[in-house]
């Protein structure tokens, strides 16, 4: 609530600044040249910015004020005894302290930051981990997979298969979907580079620790990345089972090395090598997008702490415990009971989302009262 108060406060001083800049203005300040004409025209925008944030912050003052007075009240009621009006000025307390919150609210969601990419549709890519966990491990990465189908559903997303490699024993190696609908990218955004830890218990009763890996790719347009076939290598073979026959018996499968980046997609999923070389460059384009995002954002925020790393075990997102039925968010500290109705991809997986999404917001917040409190007027 400090918080909430000083970025309050320090709104309403910069709009009363720029008032005053723009009053003092003199009329016939066009005259003065071309950098007086921009200076007074950035001022006016920012004046028009700050207009109804101004008017949000001095409605919360006059109702504080409000409360102030029927504190007052309540104070001389209590002294005369009058229980019943002491009780109307406490009901209305509830309703201005209930007007204060929904205004907070509404100002601090004005300020939040827009994320450009936030409207995206997304590839979301899963990937066993090749070295822990063995068929456990790919098994639990099929049911990973198989939860973020059922939020699509649960949102009412569409969801595109792209690509699918399955393992032995009804495990899965990697797989790759489109997901498009109303704010994708927005909510799973925090999703990338998840690394859930694994403890498993097998037919043999040993406990496995294993990890994979959950990437979300914004969905650029072809405009936003553009390929020269100069910079593409493209390779084609057979497609192969999971036990290593060929299961085609034409050249289908297609792999594209990104020459430059040396990023490198392959796709089985269609019998077709066109429609193969399609999806793939489809991947390709969205992780070149992902990383001119991922540039952009180091550029802007050096640390953040829903940011994440690379797919080691060391580097926990989030941790899966079996035995104890619990899964926990390691960056910020948030748990959840009953793996089996989580892994369902409904209302427990959206209410950690949402959970999120609301601390990155309160965290953009931080940072906004942090750089206008020690940036000059």
């Amino acid at each position: 609530r400090i918080n909430k108060i000083l970025y309050g406060q320090a709104i309403a001083e910069r709009f009363c600044h720029h008032q005053t800049c723009l009053t003092r203005a003199p009329e016939g300040s066009t005259k003065h040249g071309k950098e007086q004409l921009q200076c007074l025209q950035s001022l006016n925008r920012r004046h028009a910015e700050l207009a109804p944030l101004a008017a949000i912050y001095q409605e919360i003052q006059e109702a504080e004020q409000a409360i102030e007075e029927l504190e007052s009240m309540c104070k001389s009621l209590n002294k005369q005894d009058e229980k019943q009006l002491q009780e109307l000025a406490l009901e209305e307390r509830q309703t201005i302290d209930q007007k204060i919150n929904m205004l907070y609210s509404e100002l601090f969601q004005s300020l939040v930051p827009k994320e450009k990419y936030d409207k995206n549709d997304v590839i979301l890519e899963v990937t066993s981990g090749r070295t822990t966990g063995g068929d456990i491990c790919q098994q639990f990465t099929r049911e990973i997979f198989d939860m973020y189908q059922n939020y699509s559903c649960y949102k009412h997303w569409q969801f595109e298969l792209l690509n699918y490699t399955p393992a032995d024993y009804g495990g899965l190696h990697h797989a790759a979907a489109r997901i498009s609908g109303d704010s994708v990218y927005k909510h799973l955004k925090y999703e990338v580079q998840r690394i859930p830890k694994v403890g498993l218990s097998s037919r043999m009763q040993y406990i496995h620790t294993g990890t994979m890996s959950v990437i979300i790719l914004p969905q650029p347009d072809e405009v936003h990345v553009k390929l020269d076939p100069k910079d593409l290598r493209i390779d084609t073979f057979r497609a192969r089972g999971a036990g290593g026959q060929h299961v085609n018996t034409t050249d289908s499968v297609v792999r594209l090395v990104h020459i430059p980046t040396g990023l490198v997609v392959e796709c089985q999923q269609e019998r077709s090598q066109i429609r193969n070389k399609e999806i793939a460059l489809s991947v390709l384009r969205a992780r070149l997008y992902q990383q001119i995002i991922e540039k952009n954002k180091c550029q802007q925020h050096s640390t953040r702490k829903l940011q994440v790393g690379t797919r080691a075990q060391s580097e926990r997102i989030q941790t899966y415990n079996f035995t104890q039925d619990r899964v926990t968010d390691q960056r910020i500290a948030y748990e959840v009971r009953d793996i089996k109705e989580f892994v369902c991809g409904g209302k427990g997986l959206d209410q950690l989302i949402q959970r999120l999404l609301q601390l990155a917001d309160e965290e953009a917040i931080v940072e906004l009262l942090d750089e206008n409190l020690k940036s000059p007027k």
